[in-house]
């Protein structure tokens, strides 16, 4: 029976439509946050990524897979064998008249045989160094390596497939495999945490985070599939909610369901618009409030520093033919510990391993104090943690103020009092590389 002689399908339709639009709208949305979010961060360094939500890109590297289908060297990959079938069905139904008639029909699909793949964590390695990335959890999207359809007589059906199939085959097989190959350019958007064995960072899956991204794909190909979506979505729902519209004027009687149309679509509009600004609003707090997470892992490391300077004066108190130069030396640094609060200028951070460093080959008797030795290893550490967290700091401040300046943030920005953080400059804090030579396989809680 066709809908408009049906008061119930249309009904169903009707409501339908509307749900479906809601529907829309809260996917286009969704998409649109990813795509702003990825739009706003800054693109960091290997070099500068500490705590926190971070965008790199770079080279996969790492002790690499060969992978089972195309035996391609692979950071990671997945493959699947799957085959055809096709069945004639036959089935009973009732006529108009209510004879019972029978018919046929073909049913064919797909059935998965074999699947399997392999990864382990690897480092996304830049100009500036390297990082190590978990992809466990991520939503990763790598390239295809393979997708081919075979039959019987192709050596691949049986020698990559398994022996046996199953009923109503068609003798077609389909092989297809995936991932990520070694050296391949890699965009990541992730989690950032210090990493448990050395002074690093590492990308890892975390509850609460907005995005864990690990693809083949370039920036501007993810932004191109999410502002598709965004857009594709809401021109949807937009249709959807002016059917509903129509929909609802033909059921109800009205003489101009086209009016009622104009006007679910004049309401989605309104709904749509208004869920923008909010998500709008919340992005910009989401930056800012990372802005001052940064400023605390800031914080929280020359707090550990000023904490280690006294240790390191009283490590020296027996060496007093030295004592007065290199106390000097240490308890200059605490000139330095007062830390500016965001929003004004930075002051400049000297580091403190550097100068001691010099002291200890200057003074050859410092390397016999154990307790001198082992307090510089801890500043020396402290240093370089500070040196990623203000990295960071300026990554994350830098694209909370573009965000600031551009159009259409910057009108909320104004109107809801958002103002723009000052940089940290600093110049002498060194930071390690990190080692490659450690398999990542072996890194502690990995298995």
């Amino acid at each position: 029976m066709h809908p408009a002689t049906d008061p119930s399908l249309a009904t169903f339709l009707t409501a339908l439509a509307g749900v479906l639009a809601l529907l829309c709208l809260w996917r286009s949305h969704a998409a649109n946050r990813q795509y702003r979010l990825i739009e706003a961060l800054p693109t960091s360094r290997t070099q500068g990524v500490f705590i926190g939500l971070v965008e790199l890109k770079g080279t996969a590297e790492g002790d690499p897979f060969l992978s089972y289908l195309t035996g391609q060297e692979c950071i990671l990959y997945r493959w699947s064998v799957s085959e055809e079938w096709r069945r004639v069905v036959t089935e009973t139904y009732r006529d108009q008249q209510g004879r019972t008639q029978t018919r046929q029909r073909v049913e064919s699909g797909w059935t998965t045989l074999a699947s399997g793949g392999e990864s382990r964590p690897f480092y996304l390695q830049d100009e500036t160094g390297a990082v190590l990335v978990h992809p466990d959890g991520a939503d990763v999207r790598p390239f295809q390596l393979m997708s081919e359809r075979v039959t019987e007589i192709d050596p691949l059906y049986y020698g990559k497939g398994p022996p046996g199939g199953i009923m109503n085959s068609t003798g077609v097989r389909r092989f297809l495999e995936e991932g990520i190959p070694h050296h391949a350019e890699v965009f990541i958007v992730g989690q950032a945490r210090e990493r448990a064995d050395v002074v690093a960072a590492e990308i890892a899956a975390t509850p609460g985070a907005p995005l864990y991204l690990v693809t083949t794909e370039a920036e501007a190909q993810v932004l191109r599939r999410y502002g598709r979506s965004r857009d594709g979505l809401g021109l949807l729902g937009l249709g959807l909610a002016a059917a509903c519209g129509y929909g609802l004027g033909v059921r109800t009687g009205l003489a101009a369901p086209p009016w009622l149309a104009a006007a679910a679509a004049g309401l989605y509009l309104i709904f749509w618009i208004s869920t923008w600004v909010w998500m709008l609003f919340n992005s910009l707090v989401d930056v800012r409030n990372r802005v001052r997470q940064g400023w605390s892992l800031i914080e929280v490391q020359l707090k550990r520093r000023h904490d280690l300077i006294p240790p390191l004066v009283a490590a020296v108190d027996g060496l007093r033919m030295h004592e007065k130069e290199v106390t000097e030396a240490v308890t200059a640094l605490r000139q330095q510990q007062q830390a500016t609060p965001p929003g004004q200028p930075g002051p400049e951070y000297h580091g403190a391993a550097v100068r001691l460093a010099v002291l200890v080959e200057r003074y050859p008797a410092l390397k016999t104090s154990d307790a001198f030795l082992r307090l510089q290893h801890s500043l020396t550490e402290t240093e370089q943690r500070i040196a990623l967290a203000r990295d960071y700091f300026n990554d994350i401040t830098t694209a909370y103020n573009t965000r600031l300046e551009v159009f259409p943030d910057s009108l909320l920005a104004r109107r809801f009092g958002f103002t723009p953080q000052s940089l940290l400059e600093a110049a002498d804090f060194e930071r390690a590389p990190v080692s490659m030579h450690h398999p990542p396989a072996l890194a502690p809680g990995v298995t």
